[in-house]
């Protein structure tokens, strides 16, 4: 009977191994060795990203930063000058400056920027200018005084220049400055007579092969810009872009358009 028992403890410690043994090894480990990597499984539509109606492309940090290119209206008129204040001007920091006001009906000639007389004075355009291809045009009174008027500082592409009327005693006419010489000493050089209290049409152009202005319907400047380094005074440095001045003298300006013109 002992024996019998001995057997029968024998056969059941060997069936716990044997089913213990079953338990760590797996059908799905028959399918290879340990180190086989099984097949991936076909994607189907459960695997598929499907795309949200509401999705949009993320724009690149670089395209965020980048600027807009500015844009004038090509072919048309702007009007600078709203006939009733100051809008897109501020008054130009010059040492002396005097006061600056704009005048309804200046001597029945309608709505007019008056630049009173001090040592120098002047307005600066605070908004975007073209720098290439345009035309400014203006009406312009000397008042009072004996000096230049109307001081047009302008953009030339990347440079500055000025436009001076009656500078230097009251009679020059020319671009200040060319080749580092200014409007009295260069080849734009030219003297006129005006009367205080006429008004004068200024227009200036700016293309790329020149700069042209004229003085009522006379041709006054005709300058060749290939070649010529164009630049200012530093008196009217904070004229730029786009400025007017007068100097010792009480000016006038009114009917102030801009017209860019299409490259």
């Amino acid at each position: 009977m002992q024996r019998l028992s001995l057997i029968s403890r024998g056969c059941a410690m060997a069936f716990t191994l044997l089913a213990l043994a079953g338990c760590n090894h797996p059908a799905s480990s028959t399918h290879g060795p340990a180190s086989a990597v099984a097949p991936s499984p076909t994607p189907g539509p459960a695997h598929s990203p499907v795309p949200s109606s509401n999705s949009q492309p993320i724009p690149s940090t670089a395209s965020q930063n980048k600027p807009t290119p500015f844009t004038w209206p090509a072919s048309k008129q702007v009007s600078l000058f709203d006939g009733k204040t100051l809008s897109g001007w501020k008054l130009t920091d010059f040492a002396g400056a005097a006061e600056v006001k704009v005048v309804p009906d200046f001597q029945g000639g309608g709505p007019t920027i008056v630049l009173d007389q001090g040592i120098m004075t002047g307005i600066t355009w605070t908004n975007d200018v073209p720098r290439e291809g345009y035309e400014i045009s203006l009406e312009a009174m000397r008042v009072s005084g004996g000096d230049f008027f109307c001081g047009l500082t302008f953009p030339v592409g990347k440079d500055p220049c000025s436009l001076i009327i009656g500078g230097w005693g009251g009679g020059v006419v020319g671009l200040s400055s060319v080749d580092s010489e200014d409007a009295a000493h260069n080849e734009t050089t030219k003297y006129f007579k005006f009367e205080n209290g006429r008004w004068y049409r200024v227009r200036l152009r700016v293309t790329p092969e020149a700069i042209q202005a004229w003085l009522d319907d006379e041709a006054i400047v005709n300058q060749t810009r290939d070649g010529h380094v164009f630049s200012i005074r530093v008196e009217v440095e904070q004229s730029k872009p786009l400025g007017i001045s007068t100097w010792s003298t009480t000016g006038a300006i009114r009917k102030l358009d801009l017209r860019a013109y299409p490259r």
